[in-house]
């Protein structure tokens, strides 16, 4: 509990959806204008996921990624940017054959994941290292593909944020760093509260920082009603902290979230009622060796 803590908002995500809340951000404008107001608040990273303007669905396409950064960036110089590799690690088996992939499959080679991190190179991009059931589908990202995103993110100088959905992700981590892949000392995210994952517990929370290597920088958050008691114990435990729509829609039991500022402000009021300084986006890239 030492320094400044580090506010990340994931803004939209891919697995919210519309039908879920009125306020979330669907269009490039809409998550740009959500990030901006985020930063506002107290956020020194944005974790950025886009969707189909016309669908409110989650999507790929570079283009979308390209006018949020833009907008973003047009707007707010020092706000570092992070966005995602997770889409396209999903399969779906067919009920007829599992071995075919059914609807909602988005499986793609690891290459055309991280396109729009080689094009764009934002500050910051999460790598993935969890292979687990998803509801009834299933998450999938071999080592060989983590790696081979890996090296595509370290060509491109983009820093990787690395995230670890269970226990097996972190001794993942650790091959990685050892056989050169990945440098250290290494930025994670410990995800708590995805089903079939790490729980949101604080002796999850404490077993998973653990595992993670010496001099590790890393956040933890919970998902839903875990999104602000996750705050406080990833700050007790010395680590940063993530809120956003991405994560959780509400900011009490009933009470919808109308922005993600109203989400980032909350935490901060938490993080400085137990004694931290919220670090400000240049505080963030000092602390990140960002430039």
């Amino acid at each position: 509990m030492t320094g400044k803590t580090i506010i990340t908002c994931a803004i939209t995500g891919n697995l919210t959806k519309p039908e879920q809340s009125p306020y979330l951000p669907i269009t490039p404008e809409q998550i740009a204008t959500s990030a901006l107001e985020a930063a506002e608040a107290g956020a020194a990273i944005a974790h950025i996921h886009v969707r189909d303007p016309k669908t409110g669905r989650p999507s790929m396409e570079n283009d979308l990624y390209r006018e949020v950064v833009e907008k973003i960036r047009a707007r707010n110089k020092s706000l570092v940017i992070n966005l995602t590799t997770g889409p396209g690690g999903r399969f779906v088996p067919s009920h007829e054959d599992p071995r075919i992939a059914g609807p909602g499959t988005t499986l793609l080679p690891p290459e055309k994941r991280v396109e729009h991190i080689e094009l764009l190179k934002p500050d910051i991009c999460t790598l993935d290292l969890n292979t687990m059931n998803s509801g009834g589908e299933v998450v999938i990202n071999t080592p060989r593909n983590v790696r081979i995103m890996a090296e595509r993110m370290k060509a491109a100088g983009v820093l990787p944020e690395i995230e670890l959905f269970d226990s097996g992700d972190c001794h993942l981590a650790r091959d990685l760093f050892a056989d050169g892949t990945l440098k250290g000392p290494g930025l994670f995210s410990l995800v708590l509260g995805v089903k079939y994952g790490f729980s949101a517990t604080p002796e999850t929370m404490f077993y998973a920082r653990s595992l993670l290597p010496p001099g590790a920088i890393w956040s933890g958050f919970g998902i839903g009603r875990a999104e602000f008691p996750m705050v406080a114990q990833a700050y007790l435990l010395g680590g940063h902290v993530r809120v956003g729509m991405e994560d959780n829609l509400y900011m009490s039991k009933g009470v919808l979230a109308k922005t993600n500022a109203e989400l980032v402000a909350h935490a901060a009021g938490i993080l400085k009622s137990l004694g931290a300084t919220v670090a400000t986006a240049q505080d963030a890239r000092a602390l990140l060796g960002l430039a």
